[in-house]
């Protein structure tokens, strides 16, 4: 496994673009499956994650070919046959969580489903029970066996009253993409509201769905008879962005990041300017300088349009070396602090109390070998590393080539010195 090299101490300051969303294109290749023919998706993020939910499809009857237009950015084309395989492998899917999307999707077409259950990151339980009760309220029969879910809908999918216990994307995403096939109108109430809904909304539209309410809590979806294909391009990534921004207010550094509608970073970057930064927006840019140390702030993740639970890695990075003490509070994920102890080794001061993290800021960090626990804590690892006196190791680099494309050159193009090598056999972590 390679390992990323970053050498402290570092500011970050220059340009940056980012390119489209890992968690929309994703779920948009996923929903290509609900028309014959072939769709275009363009601006997608050159990532690991969107390699696999390429043979994901492929193994379900599609057609995949990717163009590439840069070393970080493509475009897929998905040829989606008449008669899909209905089984996705256990094999890929335990890879990446983001797979399970296809349940929707594939339930709809065939009217029959075999999914085996999702992996991905280690940051905590995210269970299906609200994919599998709102389908089953749309006439799905559920069952589960040999670690495979298992949903058939013989005679249809029928349009329902859908009430979600908690706003999850996933679940938003698999139901609205298997209700614009099914018969009669479909309600999902407390729907997530991230960016990324308003992006599949915007593709299934462009196919020939009925939907009303994207970006709001309440989804109306009118089932047709059947979609066509579509080209569409998918949106910023805003985790990547925030990633950036924050990497900016915690180097004291001045970074204009580009290709992003800055309004999917509202929260975050009011923390950053609570913190002490100044913040320039345009309407597919902004620009985060930090001049001083940045002062402490307190930090809570929400559903969107709260603070994305994707950046606590960051939030926890920026706090580690802020002014003050901070009190971040973790709402989604039970194993976001996963990565806390690697942390500490980079000398931070955090104590964990379940679902809060009081982190007593320093002056600066030191530099130490650091495990990756998943894509955020990875990149948020290799940033901190930027605020030691030496060199930072962040091993496990597997995890964020599964969410940023080229993040080394990145680094270097705002001015750091960052390497990715062959790594030694792990070494054990005594925790």
């Amino acid at each position: 496994m390679d390992v990323i090299q970053v050498q402290g101490p570092a500011r970050l300051a220059g340009e940056v673009a980012v390119v489209g969303a890992k968690n929309s294109a994703l779920k948009l290749m996923a929903a290509a499956l609900l028309a014959t023919g072939e769709s275009v998706i363009t601006n997608i993020p050159r990532i690991t994650d969107i390699a696999l939910m390429g043979e994901v499809l492929r193994r379900l009857g599609c057609e995949v070919s990717f163009t590439e237009r840069s070393k970080t950015l493509a475009d897929v084309r998905i040829n989606v046959p008449e008669t899909l395989n209905p089984e996705a492998d256990y094999d890929l899917v335990r890879r990446l969580r983001a797979s399970i999307c296809v349940l929707g999707p594939l339930l709809a077409r065939c009217g029959r489903v075999r999914v085996a259950h999702p992996g991905g990151d280690a940051i905590g339980s995210r269970g299906l029970d609200m994919h599998v009760a709102g389908l089953a309220r749309m006439g799905a029969e559920i069952s589960g066996e040999h670690g495979f879910v298992i949903a058939e809908a013989p005679s249809g999918l029928k349009g329902a009253a859908i009430w979600l216990d908690f706003p999850s994307v996933g679940a938003t995403e698999n139901l609205l993409m298997a209700a614009v096939l099914a018969k009669g109108e479909t309600e999902i109430d407390n729907a997530a509201r991230e960016p990324e809904i308003v992006d599949i909304c915007t593709m299934l539209s462009s196919m020939g769905a009925d939907i009303e309410g994207a970006g709001s809590s309440k989804l109306v979806v009118r089932g047709v008879a059947a979609l066509s294909p579509t080209t569409h391009a998918t949106i910023g990534d805003r985790i990547v962005a925030g990633t950036w921004a924050f990497g900016a207010a915690m180097t004291q550094g001045d970074v204009t990041v580009t290709g992003i509608d800055p309004a999917y970073l509202e929260i975050a970057l009011d923390k950053i300017v609570q913190a002490g930064g100044m913040v320039e927006t345009r309407p597919d840019s902004f620009r985060v300088r930090m001049d001083n140390r940045p002062r402490a702030v307190d930090v809570v993740t929400l559903p969107f349009p709260g603070f994305a639970t994707d950046l606590l890695p960051m939030a926890i990075g920026l706090a580690a070396v802020a002014d003050g003490v901070s009190l971040v509070t973790e709402n989604i994920f039970d194993g976001r602090f996963m990565f806390v102890q690697e942390m500490i080794r980079l000398g931070a001061d955090i104590k964990t109390d379940g679902h809060h993290a009081v982190v007593r800021g320093r002056e600066r960090l030191s530099s130490a070998e650091v495990r990756a626990t998943d894509i955020r804590a990875g990149a948020g690892l290799v940033i901190a590393g930027l605020l030691t006196d030496g060199t930072t190791v962040v091993r496990h680099a597997h995890h964020i080539d599964r969410g940023y494309p080229d993040f080394v050159s990145d680094l270097r193009g705002l001015g750091v010195v960052a390497d990715r090598v062959e790594a030694p056999a792990d070494p054990e972590y005594i925790i």
